[in-house]
């Protein structure tokens, strides 16, 4: 029995499983932060804002443009087609109506897709202008005159809606 044990061989280390486990832990986590990185490089999400500074700054602005939507009495019903825009715009106070009028259609988390699209009028208060397809999923909408004086915010959900009604918040 003793001669049997002294002539047992050693297997070389690569032929025996515990090395191999503590060498898979860190392969593992070095091959997932790679996967990461590729991921992180590779896509691009954008930024809805690339200047939040700025944007905060003009936040005293933004809320007296939409006081001066309500003050103007301004109601604006959007209409979404597959290729047009119409916009119904009316004045409780009967200031006259710009001649044209900016719309601006945003996706929440992918600046990618927003629209700006500048409306003409056609008859009385009605705007309209050719408009690319829109995806399914929530969006906003900013309707303002071309000089910035006012504007009114809303948003829609697409394709569930395709008549939105805008009024100005009135704070």
């Amino acid at each position: 029995m003793r001669s049997a044990n002294m002539h047992k061989t050693l297997e070389p280390w690569y032929r025996q499983g515990w090395p191999w486990f503590l060498i898979a832990i860190p392969a593992v986590a070095v091959i997932a932060g790679m996967i990461t990185l590729w991921l992180a490089v590779s896509t691009w999400d954008g930024l809805v804002v690339d200047d939040y500074y700025q944007e905060g700054k003009a936040i005293e602005k933004t809320i007296a443009r939409s006081l001066k939507a309500a003050e103007l009495g301004l109601l604006a019903d959007v209409r979404l087609r597959a290729e047009e825009v119409t916009l119904d715009l009316t004045s409780s106070a009967n200031v006259p109506l710009p001649p044209t009028v900016v719309l601006t259609i945003s996706h929440p988390t992918r600046g990618g897709m927003d629209q700006v699209v500048l409306l003409k009028r056609r008859d009385g208060g009605v705007f309209a202008a050719p408009l690319s397809p829109l995806s399914a999923g929530r969006w906003l909408l900013q309707v303002e005159d071309e000089s910035r004086n006012w504007r009114m915010n809303g948003s829609v959900n697409i394709p569930a809606e395709s008549v939105i009604h805008i009024a100005p918040a009135k704070s």
